[in-house]
């Protein structure tokens, strides 16, 4: 594994859990806010803003 996939792992390792788990399914699992929010029984609005949170949080954490 490259040293940047490692600090990607790391930093999503550090999330909180809900940001953690939405980010898994959004980014390596590929699905979509629409599909996200309807395996966990959320809003859709609420799913596209924590991957929004999740997003910038990962940003600050790897120093980009």
């Amino acid at each position: 594994m490259s040293h940047s996939s490692q600090s990607l792992s790391d930093a999503i390792a550090g999330l909180p859990e809900e940001e953690r788990i939405i980010l898994t399914m959004h980014y390596l699992r590929s699905m979509s806010a629409q599909e996200i929010a309807q395996v966990l029984g959320a809003p859709e609005r609420s799913v596209k803003a924590i991957i929004e949170q999740g997003r910038a949080r990962l940003l600050t954490i790897m120093g980009m």
